[in-house]
Order: C-alpha cells, then sequence, then structure tokens
C-alpha cells in the first residue's frame, strides 16, 4: 500500500513541473531539457525490462537524467541555471563525492545501511558508487534552485540576532564524535547526530568568516534559500528511496527499528532526515569548496547557490 502512495506522490510531482510548464517565463524550455525528459522515461522503460547494465548502473542514470531536467525548468525561469556555468557545476560534482564518502565512513561503525545487487567487480562498483556519489549535490542545489525560483526565493522575515556561535561549534563536535564513541550496540541508533552535526559545527563557522551560510541568510531575514534547501531534501529523499526500491543495484537498511513502516525500503520516519540533508551538503559544499577550490572557481560556486541581493529575484515570478 504504502508503495502505491508513493508512485502516487511521484504522480503529483511530475504533474507540478507539467503545470510549472505552462506558467509565463522569461525563456522557453530548453532542448537538453526535453532530451532529459526522453531519457528519462526511457531509462524507466528499460528498469521495468529489466535490461542488464541500466538496472545495474540505474541510480546514477537516473540522476543524470534528472539532473539536465530540473535545471532546464529552472533556466526557464530564471533565465540562467548552473549547467549554464559548467566550471561550477563540474566541481560540485567532483566535491558531492568526498562529502558522501564522510557518511560512508560513519556508515562502516554505524552500520544503517548496505549495498546489494552490486558488481563483484570492484573498480566496476567504485566507478558506478562514484558516479551515483556525484549526482547528490547536483540534484539538491537542482532542486534547491526550483522551489526557491517558484516560491521561496521572495520569502523575507524578522532578522535573526546572530551573537555567540562557540556554543553551537561545540554541540555540532558532540553530534559528530558521539556515535562513534558509543558501544557497538547502540551506535546503530545514533546516525540522526550525524545528519544534523556538520551544520551546527560549519555553518557558524562560515557565519563568522563571512562566507555564505544559512545563519547569514536568516541574520539577513531571508529565510527562502534555507527552506528551499529544506524542500530540496524531502522531494529528492522521496525521488532517491522510489528510484532505489526498483533497482537491481540498490542500498537496503539494515538499522533494527521501524521495518514494518516502510515506504519503498525506507523505513518511513528516516524520511525526517532529508530535509536537513540538504542543509548539511550545502554546508559542507560551502567548506569544501573553500578548502579546496581554487579562488577564480570557488567564489563562482558560491554565488551560484546564495546570490546578492540585486540578482536574487527569479524574473518568472514578477509575471
Amino acid at each position: 500500500m504504502l508503495v502505491v502512495v508513493g508512485c502516487v506522490a511521484a504522480a503529483i510531482f511530475a504533474a507540478w513541473l507539467v503545470w510549472l510548464g505552462s506558467r509565463p517565463a522569461p525563456r522557453p524550455f530548453p532542448a537538453y531539457g526535453w532530451w532529459a525528459l526522453g531519457a528519462l522515461v526511457l531509462l524507466e522503460i528499460l528498469l521495468a525490462l529489466r535490461v542488464p547494465g541500466v538496472i545495474t548502473f540505474f541510480t546514477a542514470l537516473i540522476w543524470t537524467a534528472y539532473i539536465p531536467l530540473i535545471d532546464a525548468a529552472v533556466y526557464r525561469q530564471r533565465g540562467d541555471s548552473l549547467l549554464h556555468h559548467p566550471g561550477t557545476f563540474v566541481a560540485m560534482t567532483l566535491l558531492s563525492i568526498p562529502a558522501w564518502l564522510i557518511f560512508e565512513a560513519y556508515n562502516l561503525r554505524l552500520r544503517n545501511w548496505a549495498y546489494v545487487g552490486v558488481p563483484h567487480d570492484f573498480w566496476v562498483f567504485a566507478l558506478g558508487a562514484g558516479w551515483a556519489f556525484a549526482t547528490i549535490f547536483p540534484g539538491i542545489f537542482e532542486t534547491a534552485e526550483l522551489f526557491a525560483c517558484v516560491w521561496t526565493e521572495r520569502m523575507r522575515s524578522r532578522p535573526w540576532r546572530v551573537r555567540a556561535t562557540g556554543g553551537w561549534i561545540t554541540l555540532g563536535v558532540v553530534l559528530l564524535v558521539m556515535p562513534l564513541l558509543l558501544p557497538a550496540a547502540l551506535a546503530p541508533y545514533s546516525f540522526a547526530l550525524v545528519w544534523a552535526g556538520f551544520i551546527f559545527l560549519l555553518d557558524p563557522i562560515h557565519w563568522r568568516r563571512g562566507w555564505p551560510s544559512l545563519l547569514g541568510e536568516l541574520e539577513a531575514g531571508r529565510p527562502g534559500w534555507p527552506v528551499a534547501l529544506l524542500l530540496s531534501g524531502g522531494a529528492c529523499g522521496f525521488f532517491w528511496e522510489f528510484w532505489n526500491y526498483w533497482a537491481q543495484a540498490r542500498w537496503e537498511y539494515i538499522f533494527p527499528i521501524f521495518h514494518s513502516y516502510r515506504v519503498f525500503a525506507m523505513p518511513f520516519p528516516g524520511f525526517i532526515g532529508f530535509p536537513p540533508f540538504a542543509l548539511e551538503c550545502f554546508v559542507l559544499y560551502i567548506f569544501l569548496a573553500h578548502t579546496l577550490l581554487p579562488q577564480g572557481l570557488r567564489a563562482g560556486a558560491y554565488d551560484r547557490l546564495i546570490r546578492s541581493e540585486e540578482n536574487r529575484h527569479c524574473p518568472a515570478a514578477q509575471t
């Protein structure tokens, strides 16, 4: 029954994209978006036919189609998009891999998921895994841009008063260290701490240094980008689980609770973790961009995710 509910939710999201395409916009829907939509439909058909190769690399393939489709929707609404900044986009995909490997390292200790149906050859598995991991940042940020452009970018709120941040940083350290110190029998129950820990650890540091930050947006009375990330995390989390459920090479959850209440393979309460995971991806991206990217590319990467005030509005929203 829950699988049926999930499929209905996917159909509703698709209908929303169709409705979005009918709205007035400054640009036509670009050709690569139609190609991406065709690829997505074709991949679903090939998956249903259980075509070898497709069922093995389905997660990487389907997200490789999803990302340009959403990018095209953003471009139609905004007149600009991540794929029109190829250096920034490529850097984002590369940074996505080590960011996710942090969580894989935690999983070695916490044992919340395992991979099944994957290729036996290590290098083939590594290629497929790296490809899939590289789609995480772009998938989240493209979807967040779409939510921002059609809705949340215009949000305003009372500015937050950000003062001492040392306590938040200390809390982040505690959240990230505690799962590693718990006894093995208790550690699997603590992964929720990891999904929040980097937000508390890194975002206050970014705010102190004047880098793009969630605190900085809230301090300026602009909650739109944090809200867009939360919505994106929920949407992307749903589609990760939706597409993973049908694939041959997939992850399965092995933590010891809530297995009787699943939507696809994910125990239902686990979906709560996807919205904060999107916030965590943002702070990890900002941190990794600052520490690993050259100055010029780093600035471009920042500018694509938090715009200056004069470029913040979406032209389509004014029609």
